[in-house]
């Protein structure tokens, strides 16, 4: 069973709602109408339809009717999704989601009240005899600073605590390097927290200063491990800013998913999906927009993140 990841780049529908983007307001100068939405649909189902996951999750989709519009797509394309959620108990501007092959129930964690945070979506898929719970993430940029990180990874650390020792993966752009904890130290933009991030510290992905690795998950309950150390450091990036690769989307396995019973965890299957129509001159080919006099969409280009995977069996 494959499950996959993907930062679609702002999925927007054409229905007006006060929360869009300047330019996703329907129908504006910015062209953002009937034709540039269906080639969105269109690009990011090309995407989706070649990986083939069986479960993938979706980061910055507007509104429920976005998320059926593009299962709509992905079934004329000819990969149907029976069973899907978003997260949309809060009016965010753009919210996480998961489309299913598999039978999902579902629930949000609420991030805070307000609208500043994202919830996390969470969903128990029974696999033979086991469940898995999936958890969609997706955290606050690194426009500010890692303690408003620090506040999603707790809700999400609660509810792992209270779950105790189940078979848990945690996905999605959680806005954070691998190893924040290595690259934030000195930024004092970002480090508000002492040293402490959400994704090493909290989420517990490195113990005594080092990553837990595939081995040493296995001697702490409440570690768990980042996929991304399945690949040489240099490809270890889903986006890049700059021109510098970072690891912001992540898969994070539990400990019982590299226990050897039952449902597992395939060692080495963890890869991120780039063919080259995904690239042009050498950099990610993320949705286009002409920024001119004349600044509009342009029906081109897919997302600034390229989607990660895994295989898993059961």
């Amino acid at each position: 069973m494959k499950i996959a990841t993907y930062n679609v780049e702002n999925l927007f529908d054409l229905k007006y709602s006060g929360h869009e983007y300047e330019e996703y307001v329907p129908n504006t100068a910015w062209k953002w109408n009937t034709k540039t939405y269906r080639a969105k649909l269109k690009n990011i189902s090309h995407v989706i339809t070649d990986l083939s996951p069986d479960i993938i999750a979706l980061q910055e989709i507007e509104s429920l009717q976005a998320l059926k519009d593009l299962r709509v797509q992905l079934k004329k394309d000819g990969l149907y999704f029976p069973y899907y959620a978003i997260a949309s108990a809060k009016s965010t501007t753009v919210k996480v989601a998961l489309l299913s092959k598999i039978p999902i129930h579902t629930q949000e964690l609420r991030v805070t009240a307000t609208y500043k945070y994202r919830n996390i979506l969470e969903a128990k898929v029974q696999l033979g005899n086991e469940n898995l719970y999936i958890f969609v993430n997706h955290w606050k940029a690194k426009s500010g600073a890692e303690s408003r990180r620090v506040v999603s990874a707790k809700v999400l650390k609660k509810r792992l605590t209270a779950l105790g020792d189940v078979n848990y993966l945690l996905l999605g752009d959680f806005n954070s390097n691998y190893r924040e904890n290595e690259t934030f130290i000195k930024k004092r933009k970002l480090n508000d927290t002492q040293g402490i991030t959400g994704i090493n510290h909290v989420l517990k992905t490195t113990l005594h200063h080092q990553p837990v690795t595939y081995l040493t998950l296995q001697e702490c309950d409440e570690c768990a491990y980042n996929l991304w150390y399945e690949l040489p450091e240099e490809d270890r990036w889903s986006h890049k800013y700059r021109g510098k690769g970072e690891g912001l989307d992540s898969l994070i396995i539990s400990p019982k998913l590299a226990d050897k019973k039952g449902l597992e965890y395939q060692k080495e299957s963890f890869s991120k999906f780039n063919p080259p129509y995904l690239f042009k001159k050498g950099k990610v080919y993320r949705w286009q927009r002409t920024y001119g006099r004349q600044k509009h969409h342009t029906g081109k280009g897919y997302s600034d993140h390229l989607p990660i995977y895994a295989i898993f069996s059961y």
